[in-house]
């Protein structure tokens, strides 16, 4: 793509000439990448990308600023920011590889599913959920990100998790409004975020720690830090499945024993093995009702307090970390 058109770079007076058709002013830059002028130049300040050669009065960018912004792009795409991207950058442009730590970037973001997303049709919705297209109820799904919009009109949408969106048809079939099943998927996202978020500290703490101890990490420890998401990735959720059951099974059980003493004539029956009860202060049980409502206090702490007595059997079975 040649460039030889009058007219100076940046708004300056002045004929260009003679670009190759790897070379570029600013807005054909902007053009190619996706950015803006206004963009390329802050990335400039900012030290982000590398000064143009100037040849008169004109400003001339190559591929290498191309190549520079896309990978400025992506990096951003994935949550990075303008400074840690800087880190990434720096390291890069003093000699340090910046493959191993792209091809971590990219295992981590990559699927931590073996699920492929799908699509359904507005009318397919519609039958899935009692025969009629609910506007208010697909825009909530929306933002649950439970649906996607999709370019090209609105009677097909995105699903990102074929298998929740079959969940929520199954509760809904058996009689849980929508707003509930909406209400319900909101609160376990929280809670599996605060499980997320205690497995990737544990492993963190043990695991990942030695692999990161250089920002960024060098192409070599990138590399085994990438090999070793590879192999914990599934552990969180099989943990989690394993727990789920076993919890499930465990207050199934309570719920059961509890509705069949209602109804049993002339008795009750038997607690469960240690059960117990415990006095909160009012503030305590106020803060939970607001937290997960009035019907979930119970749950809520009893799972709290199973949480805690994991969290102390996994720390116990950790040796005590000796000075050097």
């Amino acid at each position: 793509m040649s460039r030889a058109k009058a007219g100076g770079s940046e708004g300056e007076p002045g004929a260009v000439t003679g670009l190759l058709a790897s070379e570029y002013r600013i807005e054909d830059l902007a053009h190619a990448s996706g950015a803006t002028v206004r963009t390329i130049r802050g990335y400039q300040d900012r030290g982000l990308l590398p000064a143009p050669e100037r040849r008169g009065r004109a400003n001339v960018y190559g591929p290498a600023h191309l190549g520079r912004l896309r990978q400025i792009a992506g990096l951003l795409h994935r949550g990075y920011t303008l400074a840690s991207i800087k880190e990434l950058l720096d390291a890069w442009d003093t000699g340090r590889g910046l493959g191993g730590v792209l091809g971590l970037v990219a295992e981590v973001h990559g699927p931590w599913t073996d699920e492929r997303a799908g699509r359904i049709t507005r009318d397919q919705l519609a039958a899935k959920f009692g025969g009629a297209a609910d506007d208010r109820a697909i825009d909530e799904a929306i933002e649950l990100g439970v649906l996607e919009r999709l370019p090209g009109g609105a009677e097909e949408f995105g699903v990102p998790s074929p298998q929740e969106l079959a969940v929520a048809a199954e509760l809904y079939a058996s009689g849980v409004p929508l707003t509930a099943i909406a209400a319900q998927l909101r609160e376990l996202r929280g809670q599996v975020e605060q499980i997320a978020c205690r497995f990737l500290e544990f492993t963190t703490e043990h695991v990942f720690a030695r692999y990161l101890g250089h920002r960024p990490p060098t192409d070599a420890d990138a590399d085994d830090a990438a090999s070793m998401v590879r192999r914990l990735r599934p552990l969180a959720q099989q943990t989690v499945d394993v727990e789920l059951a076993r919890a499930m099974r465990r207050f199934a059980t309570s719920h059961l024993e509890a509705h069949l003493a209602a109804d049993t004539p002339g008795g009750t029956l038997t607690a469960a093995r240690n059960e117990v009860s415990v006095s909160l202060p009012a503030s305590t049980i106020d803060a939970v009702e607001r937290l997960v409502g009035p019907g979930g206090v119970g749950a809520f702490i009893a799972a709290a307090s199973e949480r805690e007595v994991n969290k102390r059997t996994l720390d116990s079975l950790v040796p005590p970390a000796h000075g050097d």
